[in-house]
């Protein structure tokens, strides 16, 4: 019997500034199915994220953010668990897979509006997993 032994994606990405859907580039866009609907995005210096109402896509760009590294698709049915942490001006995400690969996501710089979003994407996330 063989295994195939998965690199963990034990990932961090830290995001500061909203993104409205319509001024999103186009290749983040590309990567949105026609029935799905885009409910924000953020980015940071290099990186992108984009969550619709079925899956998170992040865009993770090398250190010169010229050029691509990887993007990462996650259907929110592919959580097995999850948690927000809320803390003075940040909030975190941290998911557990089906696969067992983690991700951690920070946004930092959060008034309390943002934070809201942040709890309204969440919220819409746990939805689509059930």
């Amino acid at each position: 019997m063989a295994y195939i032994k998965f690199k963990e994606l034990s990932k961090y990405f830290d995001f500061k500034e909203e993104i409205l859907a319509e001024n999103l580039p186009d290749y983040a866009r590309e990567y949105v199915g026609e029935k799905e609907k885009i409910l924000l995005g953020y980015k940071n210096s290099k990186d992108y994220a984009v969550f619709t109402d079925r899956k998170m896509i992040l865009f993770d760009r090398d250190v010169l953010g010229l050029t691509y590294k990887k993007i990462h698709v996650f259907p929110y049915k592919s959580i097995s668990s999850s948690a927000i942490n809320f803390k003075p001006g940040k909030v975190e995400l941290l998911f557990s897979f089906d696969s067992g690969y983690q991700l951690h996501i920070n946004f930092i710089e959060m008034n309390h509006q943002k934070k809201e979003n942040i709890k309204f994407i969440y919220k819409a996330m746990m939805n689509s997993c059930i």
